[in-house]
């Protein structure tokens, strides 16, 4: 397996797109804190912002996503991107204006593109042969990672060292020229293979793939335990507080690496029991992070668990490949990104409630506890769909009863399709 296949003129056409999609969704969150630090309670409304910002990436993910039309997704996509960019040039054009109405930019912010992951993702899948898939979406998992790797930095430097409006005006630049990259894209993907299944409505067929979103939402609560405590642990460690970016940075890094390697050959067992390995693995990474006292022991922690994080979100969305028909991924993908958001949202709270009354080190083992809770729902919740689904199958009649007919072929995994 390599990516030869995925080096082609519109794959790079389509990662440009990417970038100016999702590198001011990476940029967001600290933006907001930067452009209000130094009002009156100024960090407070800054995370109330983001809070804001989130909130409106879990409701229109689903919502939008639901509604993308497959031969016309590009309009939707275009239209969703462009409202990000009002919500974001809005944020930067009027820094001083009151909270509720920064709050309701953020939000515009949050929900316009938020379908743009998932139809973006389903773009890049028809780019390539289908043999390729895997290839495909590790390279679009360190395009990702490389964005969350560059965005701190980029805020940072614009925000500090020219204006703080800065790094909201480019988030709207960049979001637009991504609407407008869209016109180089196909405009769907095929529409004759958009089927949802046998009259089955969609957000039933979506409401099947439920473990695969409750194991999504786990791994991005590891995240959220990484990003938001680290701060708190390192002063508990005595560290300076600023090796927190460089010690996060290294984790985007080790991401992006494990993506890469996750596409250079096949991996042996069922897509759910290797998402939970992975997750075990994280967990066990995670958990060491929160014991090691030591600085450079910490980093390594961090990147073991950003190098097995890629491979378990690549598990997800190969999940989802398998379980929805074409007609739903573009709508399963923005349900997966709407869980996801929720589960970073859910342990950020876990940990930011018991940081006033624990140790930043005893937050980080119960965010871990919720994170192997879900990881179990949903490696369950596989589990018995899949040998419901085995049980469905027409099996060939007894050689006794008499030739009724060929026996049915093609049973295999359908996971060594991948």
């Amino acid at each position: 397996m390599s990516y030869r296949d995925v080096a082609s003129r519109p794959v790079l056409t389509w990662a440009l797109v990417a970038i100016g999609a999702r590198m001011p969704v990476a940029m967001a969150p600290l933006a907001l804190v930067f452009l209000v630090r130094e009002r009156p309670d100024g960090y407070t409304l800054g995370a109330a912002l983001a809070a804001a910002y989130v909130i409106g990436e879990i409701v229109g993910a689903p919502v939008l996503g639901m509604r993308l039309d497959p031969a016309r997704a590009r309009p939707h996509l275009a239209a969703g991107l462009l409202a990000g960019a009002a919500g974001f040039a809005g944020l930067g054009a009027f820094p001083g204006a009151p909270a509720a109405v920064l709050a309701a930019f953020a939000f515009l912010a949050g929900a316009g593109p938020a379908a743009a992951p998932g139809g973006l993702r389903t773009l890049l899948t028809t780019l390539v042969p289908g043999h390729a898939v895997t290839q495909a979406l590790s390279a679009e998992s360190v395009l990702t990672f490389g964005v969350w790797a560059a965005s701190p930095a980029t805020v940072t430097g614009l925000a500090l060292g020219a204006d703080r409006r800065l790094p909201l005006l480019l988030e709207a630049a960049l979001m637009a020229s991504a609407a407008l990259g869209l016109r180089l894209l196909p405009a769907g993907w095929a529409a004759s293979r958009e089927r949802d299944g046998q009259g089955t409505s969609k957000l039933r067929v979506l409401a099947r793939a439920w473990p695969v979103y409750v194991t999504g939402a786990a791994s991005l609560s590891l995240l959220a335990l990484a990003e938001l405590v680290l701060p708190a642990l390192l002063e508990q460690r005595g560290v300076a507080v600023g090796w927190a970016g460089l010690l996060l940075t290294a984790m985007s890094v080790a991401s992006a690496v494990g993506a890469f390697l996750y596409g250079l050959r096949s991996w042996p067992g069922r897509l759910s029991t290797r998402s939970a390995v992975l997750m075990a693995g994280m967990s066990a990474a995670v958990t060491l992070l929160a014991l090691i006292p030591a600085a450079p022991g910490m980093a390594v922690a961090l990147a073991v668990a950003g190098l097995l994080q890629s491979g378990a979100m690549l598990t997800r969305n190969l999940s989802l490949r398998e379980v929805l028909p074409p007609g739903a991924l573009a709508a399963g993908y923005s349900v997966m990104y709407a869980a996801v958001g929720a589960g970073y949202a859910a342990t950020g709270s876990l940990a930011g409630a018991l940081l006033p009354v624990a140790a930043p080190s005893t937050a980080i083992l119960a965010g871990v506890a919720l994170t192997v809770l879900l990881t179990a729902v949903g490696w369950w919740g596989e589990t018995r769909a899949g040998r419901s689904a085995h049980a469905d199958v027409p099996r060939p009649l007894d050689a006794a009863a008499g030739p009724e007919g060929p026996p049915v072929g093609g049973g295999r995994d359908p996971e060594r399709r991948l």
